[in-house]
């Protein structure tokens, strides 16, 4: 990376616009930015870091006001940087958000921030030709240039030496933390915190198989009712499943002795049954056919009854149509009346029918002629409200073109505020992005620190729970060994009670007991023994317990340390609420974009509404006005001819609806009078039908027919019964016709309840066996079932124990612990490797300017009280061949050092990062630390790095470098009017 040329403009303390040569100054591959305290030399500088990536390094960068104070107005802050990278010229612009007065009004509106990047010398592939405008694509891009974070560029390149100074005497973790921000060291961290949460699941997958094999256990004991002993399980279910197939084989053989007693019972109920249904259906037909014999009259009286009513039934119809032809007859002479009382005097209401047709039709030709005018005159009375409307419809469009017009006055100053609104909405948006991200980040550090007192009380309290855990397995296993030793004295007595006359010993064989050893007090016996060893297994189980949970708790506060870094909760808590207020004020404009948008659209599209609607309305008075004219002469003309047409009437209208009204009151009384001569000639014949038809039914009149009728319901249920009851008989007498009902009486008798008795008993035991047999089956097929999967999980924890087992040993020994002796993680490792190159590099260096007194010397061993190691730096002082800290050096052998040490960082980053070609180095302040002599070597170092084309700016106000370097460029400071000089 070599720097040409940069602008600044209303930035920091310089209110116009300053231009450096860098091209010029680098000519000779050295210069300087000299001035006094203040002068503004460093925010050269922050201006070159912020046209990189919008930051500035350290503090500066968190005040995030760089805008010129005393800057006019209408003046832009912009800094203009044009560099090569990798062989691409470029040239970056940006601007900073700040507070600027309003055009139009009084207060201040925010100036978004800017950013752009233009290409000088060709496109590389894969970019825009026209550039890039976004500031989140430019900074991006400049990265992937670069291949350096703002982090690592503002090491590498601006070497702020107090930070270095720092970095000498910081300890283990301070430097840890400036490390990883130079070398890329996330992915190691990734490999750390992967071998954790794989082995928390592997852990949780081992424990559930675990578990899954004690419910296993659990539920083969309550299977078999018993309690599952602490040893010796094998063996245990063994049994347990040979007792369980012994209790099937009982089982089926009571269950074969019960099933047969119960076939004998059945079958000798099943023949007494069969005796009593025989019994039973002899003596229902007996009972039948004497109840038939008592419903004999009833059955002949319904007989008769239903042979009158088939004859009715041929004649009732007759006489039904007969009086429906006399009630015919009788409305239709009403109806003739009311229709020649309806006529009245409008025509001659006792004329015959062809007369009534002849009036009628002159009269309905005559109304015929007048349809036409009548719908003239119903236009005519619509026109006449048209005329009226269209008066309104003018007078309406007068008015809305009034109202458009003075609503379209006061747009377009609408529009211009939603407008601006809408691109302080934009702004906004695009940096949502990164202060969510950033608000996520802190969020969870805030959580972390909140949550470290409490990791640390819970290590205490578990470390406190192995203490306790490991003194009760030391007591369990005392108290185990001395019951163990106590009974091997009483081993002889336990022996000897057992012993029996006769009986051989089984020590020494012989039949004979003479003396037999006596019981001593405080003899032990198997059973206190086991329990001793019972209790030292539970106590060795709560001690792992007690370890494992004292790992978790270790692991868990070593993550939670290596996330916050050395970061208090006060600090992150300050950082989240500053970026919060950020971002609820982005979010707070970025929210009202969408209505903003929605605003603007409808604005401009009430606008065109209102220019439509307004044309639309004027053109509707003239439209109006035209058509208002030509319908008054219209309506003028017809008005004439209605006049004429409507003789004596008030309308056409009514003289049409009178004569239509007389036609109709002339054709309804010729049908009325016609109905009544048809209606007289059909009652005529049906009373003749009439007669005729209760002749042949021997009927003597009306009344003895209608005494016979029935209703057909009633014929029907008549007629069921006496089929029902014929069919009874017929079934009864069938019955006892039968060959097995034969020779049996109605008084015999069947002993049925003796044998259901013995059938039902036998039926319950051999149920009751089945039951039995049943039960015995499932609980062995339960048993070698559970059987089975147990066996099949402890097999399958066998190697996922053994599997386990390595990988905790591997993930302690990646996060620095276990076999780890140096206590370094994978990352630290890597930091420590990193750090042993910057050692390597900088004491070349060093060596030079201290000429030959100090070197820098690495260690990877563990801290003190077992805290991790690997990033110690110590310096080696040759005049007295010993090692001691970094912190001893004087204030002029710190600057040596940090120098030394920032120019070696800087090689081993610029390395890692690709070797981007850093052509242009900043060495900031801790010169007037030096003496002439010393000063001299450090300036042969920076003459060195001049080798290649490299170019290096110093930052200083000591007098005796502006002495060394001819001044080229002076630069006036607005704020105090101090003067920045330039040389070279």
């Amino acid at each position: 990376m070599r720097l040409h040329r940069l602008e600044v403009a209303a930035f920091g303390p310089y209110r116009g616009r300053e231009v450096v040569d860098f091209d010029a100054l680098g000519s000779d591959g050295l210069f300087l930015l000299h001035g006094e305290t203040g002068a503004g030399k460093t925010t050269l500088l922050d201006a070159v870091a912020f046209a990189l990536f919008g930051v500035v390094p350290g503090a500066r960068g968190e005040v995030k006001q760089l805008r010129c104070d005393s800057a006019a107005p209408e003046d832009s802050t912009e800094i203009a940087l044009e560099l090569t990278v990798q062989g691409q010229r470029m040239k970056l612009v940006r601007s900073p958000e700040y507070e600027r007065p309003k055009r139009r009004g009084d207060g201040t509106t925010k100036q978004q921030a800017r950013a752009s990047l233009t290409w000088l010398d060709g496109v590389p592939a894969g970019y825009p030709a026209e550039g890039l405008t976004r500031i989140d694509e430019v900074g991006r891009t400049v990265q992937g240039l670069l291949g350096m974070s703002a982090d690592q560029f503002f090491q590498v390149v601006l070497l702020p030496q107090g930070e270095f100074a720092r970095f000498l005497r910081a300890d283990t973790d301070e430097r840890e933390r400036l490390l990883e921000k130079l070398f890329g060291t996330k992915r190691f961290a990734d490999v750390e915190a992967w071998f954790r949460n794989l082995r928390l699941e592997r852990r949780q997958e081992l424990d559930r198989r675990r578990q899954g094999a004690r419910e296993w256990v659990a539920r083969f004991a309550q299977v078999a009712r018993e309690e599952a002993p602490e040893e010796g399980l094998p063996d245990w279910v063994a049994g347990i499943r040979e007792r369980a197939a012994e209790s099937v084989r009982e089982a089926e053989a009571v269950e074969a002795r019960a099933r047969s007693v119960q076939e004998k019972a059945e079958t000798v109920l099943a023949e007494r049954r069969t005796a009593a249904e025989r019994l039973h259906r002899v003596r229902a037909a007996h009972r039948k056919l004497a109840a038939l014999e008592e419903q004999q009259p009833e059955l002949k009286r319904w007989s008769a009854e239903v042979e009158a009513a088939h004859r009715a039934a041929t004649v009732a119809g007759v006489a039904t149509q007969a009086e429906r032809c006399a009630q015919e007859l009788e409305q239709a002479r009403q109806g003739e009346q009311r229709q020649a009382h309806e006529l009245g005097e409008h025509g001659p209401a006792d004329a015959e029918v062809p007369e009534l047709r002849r009036l009628a039709g002159e009269l309905r030709e005559e109304a015929g002629a007048l349809a036409g005018l009548v719908a003239e005159a119903e236009q005519q009375r619509r026109d006449e409200r048209e005329l009226k409307r269209l008066g309104e419809v003018a007078s309406e469009a007068r008015e809305r073109t009034a109202v458009l017009s003075a609503k379209l006055t006061g747009l377009p100053e609408k529009l211009a505020k939603l407008r601006a609104g809408l691109e302080a909405a934009n702004a906004a948006e695009v940096q949502l992005e990164a202060l969510r991200a950033k608000e996520t980040e802190l969020v969870a550090g805030v959580r972390d620190a909140t949550g470290l007192p409490a990791a640390e009380a819970a290590l205490r309290r578990a470390e406190d729970e192995v203490r306790a855990a490991t003194e009760h397995h030391l007591e369990a296993r005392e108290h185990r060994l001395e019951l163990r030793a106590l009974r091997l004295d009483g081993m002889a007595a336990e022996l000897a009670a057992r012993l029996v006359d006769g009986a051989p010993c089984p020590v020494c064989g012989s039949g004979d007991h003479p003396v037999l050893a006596q019981a001593t007090k405080g003899l032990v016996d198997r059973e206190q023994e086991a329990t001793a060893e019972a209790a030292e297994r539970r106590a060795e189980q709560s001690r792992t317990a007690a370890e494992n949970a004292r790992h978790r708790a270790e692991t868990a506060l070593t993550a939670l340390r290596e996330r916050l870094r050395g970061r208090t909760e006060a600090e992150l808590s300050t950082e989240l609420d500053q970026v919060r207020v950020e971002l609820a004020r982005a979010s707070a404009l970025a929210k009202r974009k969408a209505e903003l948008v929605a605003g603007t659209k409808e604005a401009e599209a009430e606008s065109a509404s209102l220019q439509e609607k307004r044309l639309a309305a004027e053109n509707a008075v003239t439209e109006a006005e035209t058509q208002r004219r030509t319908l008054a002469v219209h309506i003028e003309e017809r008005g004439r001819r209605l006049e004429a047409a409507r003789g004596e009437h008030a309308d056409v209208s009514s003289r049409r609806a009178h004569l239509t009204g007389v036609v109709r009151a002339l054709d309804a009384l010729a049908e009325a009078r016609l109905r009544r001569v048809t209606a007289e000639d059909q009652l005529s014949r049906r009373q003749a039908e009439l007669r005729e038809a209760l002749e042949r039914a021997g009927f003597s009149s009306v009344d003895e027919l209608r005494d016979a009728v029935r209703p057909e319901k009633t014929v029907s249920r008549l007629e069921k019964k006496l089929s029902d009851a014929a069919k009874e008989e017929a079934a009864a007498r069938s019955v006892l016709a039968e060959p097995e009902l034969a020779g049996i009486s109605p008084r015999d008798e069947v002993d049925l309840e003796s044998a259901a008795t013995a059938a039902k008993a036998a039926r319950t035991e051999a149920e009751t066996a089945v039951a039995a047999t049943r039960a015995a089956a499932s609980r062995a097929k339960d048993l070698d079932s559970i059987a089975e999967r147990l066996e099949a999980e402890e097999r399958a924890i066998r190697p996922l124990e053994a599997e386990f087992a390595e990988l905790d040993a591997l993930t302690d020994v990646v996060n620095g612990r276990g076999q780890n002796a140096r206590r370094m993680s994978l990352r630290s490792y890597v930091l420590a490797a990193r750090l042993e190159e910057v050692a390597v590099a900088a004491t070349a260096r060093l060596r030079t300017m201290s000429q030959g007194r100090y070197s820098f010397v690495h260690s990877d061993a563990k801290g003190a009280r077992g805290t991790k190691g690997g990033l110690g730096l110590d310096v080696l002082d040759d005049y007295s061949g010993t090692i001691r800290p970094a912190k001893t050096l004087s204030g002029g052998e710190s600057f040596l050092a940090s120098l030394s040490l920032a120019l070696g960082l800087a090689d081993v980053v610029a390395a890692e990062t690709g070797g981007a070609l850093l052509d242009t180095l900043f060495v900031d302040e801790g010169f007037g630390t030096l003496d002439a002599e010393t000063l001299d070597v450090v300036m042969d170092i920076l003459d060195e790095l001049r080798a290649g084309g490299r170019v290096v700016g110093l930052v200083s106000h000591v007098e005796e470098l502006r002495q060394r370097i001819p001044t080229r460029l002076r630069v006036r400071k607005a704020r105090t009017g101090s003067t920045l000089e330039v040389q070279m």
